[in-house]
């Protein structure tokens, strides 16, 4: 035998449809994440070669500050140093063994630098 299709509201059971609420209880707007200078920050800079299928890579970690402007910093330095480049996790990947290229850029733009590694 077939199952009857419901279709009132007391076949719903228990469940209750709401839509009088305009918005999320508990979340606020958006809230404006505080950015700091380039002088109040110490940025990283990583030479990579493990797991990139023997092609090296620069990392830049330790940026503090919205997507927004991690993501310019980024196409700034891809631009600057004329190659491909991503962010991810938080972090900036430029293409290539281009450390002192990228160590020039940030220090022109007002950060603090720390080349780790050989």
């Amino acid at each position: 035998m077939a199952k009857k299709k419901g279709n009132s509201l007391e076949d719903l059971g228990s469940m209750v449809f709401s839509t009088g609420n305009s918005g999320f209880q508990g979340f606020d707007e958006e809230e404006e994440q505080e950015e700091l200078s380039p002088e109040d920050q110490l940025l990283e800079v990583h030479l990579e070669k493990k797991g990139r299928g023997g092609k090296t890579a620069v990392i830049v970690k330790g940026f503090e500050g919205s997507e927004e402007a991690l993501k310019d910093l980024a196409k700034g330095l891809k631009s600057h140093c004329a190659t491909g480049g991503s962010v991810k996790d938080w972090e900036i990947i430029i293409q290539g063994d281009l450390r002192q290229k990228v160590l020039d850029y940030l220090q022109k733009q007002g950060y603090k630098t720390k080349r780790v590694g050989a």
